[in-house]
């Protein structure tokens, strides 16, 4: 601007803080809305989070060049502005649902595009944000997701934005990795021990006694005592000779 008034210095300044602070922007154009209608329009969309305002497009077109937003080819005709404050409790799907809402009773509001943190909206990605869950849904599937039993963990953590599952995979890895799984107790053998036969455990039996000096004695006295057939054999012996 060339020799800009302070007033649109001011204008530009403002235009240019609130993308800076906001989590989404969606232009829109309003050429036919009644007054009443956009009372209406501020309304619900105030009610999603969200404010809608009128600036000058040449205004805003300053303000965006500034940012390194290429929206000249959206800011034609009578331009309106939907603003998602950080932090105000908006949500940037709720504040497309409204204004698709809107629109489909009153077909003179225009979905032109918009800025989604740092990325440029056409009119077709602004569309499809209101088709997009709404932040507590996807809060509560999360929720559902961490209370799930671990053996369906997998399958659902496929159904959650792939944000999170790189955020998940960081916040494992900066807690030293996954922890690993406990080594498998031995398994006990269930086969029953086979019994030994009697014979068997006899002989064992037998194995196992230690013979008393006692015992020694006794049996070599019993070698010694001659048998009673050792008087008939000689005996017979001497009759023969």
């Amino acid at each position: 601007m060339d020799n800009p008034r302070p007033e649109k210095v001011a204008v530009v300044n403002e235009v240019r803080r609130r993308f800076d602070e906001s989590d989404a922007v969606i232009l829109t154009e309003y050429r036919g809305i009644t007054v009443g209608e956009m009372a209406q329009l501020r309304a619900a969309l105030r009610q999603a989070g969200g404010e809608y305002t009128v600036y000058k497009n040449t205004l805003v077109r300053f303000a965006t060049r500034e940012l390194g937003l290429e929206l000249d080819d959206q800011l034609t005709g009578p331009t309106a502005i939907a603003f998602v404050p950080t932090g105000g409790g908006g949500d940037p799907v709720t504040v497309a649902k409204a204004l698709r809402e809107f629109a489909k009773g009153n077909p003179n509001l225009v979905i032109k595009g918009g800025v989604l943190g740092e990325k440029l909206l056409t009119a077709g990605d602004a569309d499809a944000l209101a088709d997009v869950a709404p932040r507590e849904e996807l809060l509560a599937r999360l929720a559902g997701l961490i209370a799930a039993p671990m053996q369906q963990f997998a399958g659902l953590l496929q159904a959650v934005p792939r944000s999170f599952a790189y955020g998940l995979a960081a916040l494992i890895e900066q807690k030293g990795g996954a922890p690993e799984a406990p080594a498998p107790a031995a398994e006990e053998s269930t086969e029953q021990p086979t019994e030994a036969p009697a014979e068997d455990a006899a002989d064992a039996a037998a194995d196992d006694v230690t013979e008393t000096p006692e015992a020694s004695a006794d049996a070599d006295a019993a070698d010694a005592v001659p048998t009673d057939d050792a008087p008939a054999d000689a005996e017979a012996d001497t009759q023969e000779g």
